[in-house]
């Protein structure tokens, strides 16, 4: 099945604003979240097929989340990929480790997202 719905989980307003300006060109319905409580709720509410997920936000981070979405049985199945500044090996095998699907780091090229994103749909 194709991907649709993304939710945009950053708490970045600019990052936040770019990711969903190439993805709305692209044709998917977008959503964002500041943080990892309010993509929490999100989730459970609009059950996106697809969730970007920035790591170094306010209250629990992005590999936190990550790993919530993954070890709930509403939620595993949307897949992740993480969006950070984290470059380190170390952090990209960690959130792999946490559940997320793919990792990228900021900044984000629009073409290889939406290779990612294709790739999973």
């Amino acid at each position: 099945m194709a991907i649709q719905k993304i939710l945009v989980v950053d708490d970045s307003p600019t990052e936040r604003y770019f990711l969903t300006d190439v993805l709305v060109k692209n044709g998917f319905s977008v959503s964002t979240a500041e943080n990892g409580e309010e993509a929490l709720t999100k989730i459970k509410a609009d059950k996106p097929q697809l969730i970007l997920m920035d790591v170094v936000m306010p209250g629990q981070n992005g590999f936190q989340i990550t790993r919530a979405i993954a070890r709930d049985p509403d939620t595993q199945d949307v897949p992740v990929i993480i969006c950070t500044s984290k470059n380190q090996e170390t952090d990209r095998i960690w959130g792999l480790r946490q559940g997320a699907r793919d990792y990228l780091v900021k900044p984000i090229d629009p073409a290889e997202l939406l290779a990612k994103i294709s790739a999973l749909g």
